[in-house]
């Protein structure tokens, strides 16, 4: 069985053929031609099928499985290994240096026999200390010289006394004399097991430690040490979780080191056909530690440069079945998206869509990473329509979005309590549910790819899409979920901007408006501009207009111009242009201070946004084509503070005289040339000819 072939140390599952004898339940010890060949009983392998919390990475590691291998087996690795090791036995004893003799036995002896002495553990810690500069000054660290093996005796026999300040002090001088195979394994467990602590946290960091563990990394062998390398990135992990050492960990080359080990594992699966054994329950560590790192603007400057991303997406390629390292992937992808450079490098990883829709097909009913996925791409498709046209020519694209509607809309009706069992309590005091999380980012990234106009009228005709978000506002009010209702809103309003044939939404148009009363008469102010600018879409169908006038919708997008809220002062002027376009319907601009508002409006917003005053012009040249006289039909206050604008916004030097950025002013000029200056001109023109500064005499008295 493939179940059977897991052990777990140190709460890491390891394949058996990787692990060290049997764990017996004596005190930690380390021998020289062994390493660590006891450990204490509550490290023993007990052979459990459950990780400890402080490992987990976001999913249940006890159900990790190995993975089959095209690569040795194990008794053939262990004869490998064994005769690899007897030639680098008889390597290291040849390039084995002499010492010089004076400074061995005037500085490194006497500190030894002070270590032996084991007084108190605040000595021994000082003397280790002294010993770790002096072997630095007598360049014997990092190389074999003869006296090695009596240097690292006395180390070894100084672990079985139980302090953690000492044991790091300890491992600190024997990873730097580079010990290999079993010893540096138990010097990484050794580690490992202090970092576990937070209490040790402080040790770690006045000792420095975190330097000699990346130097495992750059240095050794990862296949021949693949065992070492999970408990030495077991302990990094530990450590990026405190935010006291993220500087550190940068300042070393943390990012660039473990990205590099991507990259090695990466390759040797390309080469190898197959992935290292326990390669999967390694990178875990990896991307967790990436993970805490990608908030620093620093780490995200060196995934750029060191094209990490690229990196990251063919681990979750390689990986797929592995949640445990998709969901560090995702959170690690869902954290740098938020940043306008990062969305834009992963952007234009053209791979990246077809490995995000897999990702959803694999682990459609897993929330945790589903979730993420989704706020990716919607992330991905927010400002970039080279991002929305990739992603909607991947095969299924679409098919894979509507598949994940339905099964959490499903998911979310079931979750529903009932009105009348503490329903609107519940309603009213909660966060979004998971299912309703996942609703949320799916339809943005539905509006996000609405906005394409090739896939925008894809959209609008595919009746499975259009027919849940329809359900999702019968269902779904502003208080039971705002962030959902707004999006779905939106949603509907990029879609019924196209007029396409079969468009469900262009068939389904008086029941949306019909939708749209109760977010109008909501206090959301979000929720009324987006049904306002669903009107906006749908106010050009003459039965839609009919439908305003008849429920005095046309009041409330007057009343709406008093909001002094210009975005939604714009959809409110462009529902009314609409409503203009039919001239029985013109008068309604006489009710409830209609012109007024509107020139308040012109006012207000025109030099900030030639687009709102060039629609307030339209609707006022529709409402004026059968002018007979300016006063008349403006009224007269009105007609004056008209002509007295519209000749202050056409004066190219006034109107553009605001105090913008270069690229911005160039943009208000393009739109106040090509929108709004035709039609306020012709309007001027129109005010003019039928306006007269002459007053009318009184009629005589008899």
């Amino acid at each position: 069985m493939i179940a059977d072939s897991l052990v777990k140390i140190n709460g890491i599952y390891l394949t058996k053929s990787n692990t060290i004898c049997h764990l017996k339940s004596h005190p930690l010890q380390l021998t020289y031609d062994g390493g660590f060949n006891e450990i204490k009983k509550q490290e023993m392998f007990k052979g459990t099928t459950s990780l400890p919390s402080h490992l987990k990475s976001g999913g249940d590691q006890g159900k990790r499985h190995a993975r089959a291998s095209s690569c040795p087996s194990s008794s053939d690795l262990s004869r490998l290994q064994t005769k690899a090791v007897s030639k680098a036995d008889l390597q290291e004893k040849d390039a084995e240096i002499e010492v010089d003799e004076a400074f061995w036995n005037t500085r490194i002896v006497p500190i030894l026999h002070e270590l032996e002495k084991e007084e108190n553990i605040e000595t021994v810690c000082a003397a280790c200390t002294q010993l770790h500069h002096a072997l630095e000054e007598g360049n014997m660290l990092g190389n074999k010289f003869k006296k090695r093996s009596i240097l690292l005796k006395t180390l070894y026999k100084l672990v079985d006394v139980g302090s953690d300040l000492l044991s790091l002090k300890l491992a600190k001088i024997i990873l730097a004399l580079k010990v290999s195979r079993k010893n540096l394994l138990n010097v990484c467990k050794l580690i490992f097991k202090i970092s576990r602590n937070e209490k040790n946290d402080s040790l770690i960091q006045n000792d420095s430690i975190l330097e000699s563990l990346l130097e495992v990394l750059r240095s050794e062998d990862l296949e021949m040490n693949m065992e070492a390398f999970l408990y030495c990135m077991g302990s990094i992990k530990f450590i990026s979780g405190n935010p006291g050492f993220l500087n550190e960990m940068i300042s070393k080359g943390a990012v660039e080191i473990l990205i590099n080990l991507v990259k090695q594992i990466n390759e040797n699966t390309k080469k190898c056909g197959t992935c290292l054994p326990n390669s999967g329950h390694l990178l875990v560590q990896v991307t967790a530690t990436l993970r805490n790192l990608v908030d620093s603007p620093l780490v995200r400057s060196n995934f750029l440069s060191i094209s990490a991303l690229p990196q990251l997406c063919t681990v979750m390629q390689q990986y797929m079945g592995d949640k445990d390292v998709c969901t560090n992937i995702a959170r690690i992808f869902s954290k740098l998206t938020s940043y306008r450079d990062c969305c834009g490098a992963l952007a234009s990883y053209s791979r990246c869509y077809a490995l995000f829709l897999n990702l959803i097909n694999t682990y459609q009913k897993e929330q945790d990473i589903v979730v993420r996925v989704v706020f990716i791409l919607g992330n991905l498709t927010a400002k970039n329509n080279q991002a929305r046209e990739q992603f909607s020519k991947e095969k299924g694209s679409i098919q894979t979005l509507l598949s994940l509607f339905q099964t959490f809309h499903q998911l979310d009706l079931h979750s529903q309590k009932p009105v009348g069992q503490g329903g609107e309590l519940y309603r009213a005091q909660r966060l979004p549910s998971e299912a309703e999380d996942v609703l949320i980012k799916l339809t943005r990234v539905l509006a996000n790819i609405a906005i394409h106009p090739g896939m925008g009228p894809v959209l609008a005709t595919n009746p499975g899409i259009v027919g849940l978000l329809l359900t999702t506002l019968e269902y779904k009010s502003l208080d039971d979920c705002e962030e959902l209702v707004i999006n779905a809103t939106a949603t509907i309003n990029n879609l019924s901007y196209y007029q396409v044939k079969n468009s469900i939404i262009q068939d389904k148009k008086l029941y949306i408006a019909e939708l749209l009363l109760k977010l109008l008469v909501s206090n959301n102010m979000d929720g009324i501009l987006e049904a306002v600018r669903v009107f906006g879409n749908l106010s050009q169908d003459r039965d839609v207009c009919d439908f305003i006038v008849q429920n005095n919708v046309h009041k409330f997008m007057m009343a709406l111009l008093d909001a002094r809220h210009q975005d939604i002062c714009f959809s409110a002027c462009g529902v009314l242009l609409n409503l203009t376009v039919d001239k029985d319907k013109r008068v309604i601009l006489k009710e409830g201070g209609g012109i007024k508002k509107l020139v308040d409006c012109l006012r207000d917003f025109g030099p900030m946004d030639w687009q709102l005053a060039c629609l307030v012009c339209k609707t006022l040249w529709n409402f004026s084509e059968n002018i007979t006289n300016a006063s008349s039909c403006f009224g007269n206050e009105d007609t004056n503070t008209l002509l007295l604008l519209l000749s202050s916004f056409l004066d190219e030097e006034l109107a553009l005289d605001g105090s913008f950025d270069p690229d911005l002013k160039n943009y208000h000029k393009l739109h106040w040339e090509t929108e709004f200056k035709p039609v306020a001109q012709q309007l001027l023109n129109r005010i003019q000819r039928h306006h007269t500064f002459l007053e009318p005499l009184p009629v005589p008295s008899f």
